[in-house]
């Protein structure tokens, strides 16, 4: 029975994990919808709140309309036009303070992570980690600022060393480029590896793993 149960368990649980993710995702989505529609309801003359309430209750409408904007917006922003509204929209932000501060770092955060030009988790790392005789699997996130690079001398590289099963917490250090391996796994097959705290082993690649060069390019 209990060989049955775990056999059950591999089989639900990945699925269990995939719907409560999308569900969570879409929950955002309809939660953002909906914090809108009642913005507009509150300012909207009384006569059209009933007609409003009801649209905002139509099942899935606030997930197509978010997904529908983000669509638009991104449509927009890869115009020239589109670039000129945003860099407009970026010096008004950049005025206000406070917001300037967590809007920027944001912006330079996402762009990095989402453009296909950027360096973030580009290649999977091995680093020693906590003590010398051990290892870890982490990503070069690009290289150090030119005032770092300037006082601590040696030739360094950006990493993220994820926790595990959760990768989306870790930690950010500075290592030296000659104590680092690249890994010739993909960054996918190196967070499977990872999140499955080394259970599930990643694809046989024919390469061996090498030192790091220097990325001419970084």
């Amino acid at each position: 029975m209990k060989k049955y149960f775990i056999a059950g368990i591999l089989v639900w649980a990945p699925v269990a994990i995939t719907v409560w993710v999308i569900s969570w995702g879409l929950g955002v989505l309809d939660s953002i919808f909906g914090s809108v529609m009642m913005a507009i309801i509150t300012l909207s003359p009384g006569e059209f709140s009933p007609d409003l309430k009801h649209f905002r209750e139509i099942p899935a409408i606030g997930v197509l309309i978010v997904i529908g904007v983000i669509m638009v917006t991104g449509l927009l922003a890869i115009s020239f036009a589109g670039q000129w509204w945003v860099r407009v929209w970026d010096k008004q932000v950049n005025r206000i303070p406070i917001v300037r501060s967590i809007y920027s770092s944001v912006k330079q955060v996402s762009s990095t992570l989402f453009s296909g030009s950027g360096q973030a988790f580009r290649k999977a790392l091995l680093i020693r980690y906590p003590h010398p005789n051990s290892w870890a699997i982490a990503f070069q996130t690009g290289t150090p600022a030119a005032e770092i690079s300037s006082k601590v001398g040696e030739d360094y590289v950006n990493v993220f060393l994820p926790t595990t099963p959760n990768p989306t917490s870790g930690f950010f250090m500075i290592v030296p480029r000659s104590t680092v391996i690249e890994l010739d796994m993909t960054v996918e097959e190196a967070l499977k590896h990872i999140v499955s705290m080394g259970s599930v082993p990643p694809g046989v690649r024919t390469n061996a793993p090498t030192t790091l060069t220097k990325n001419r390019d970084s």
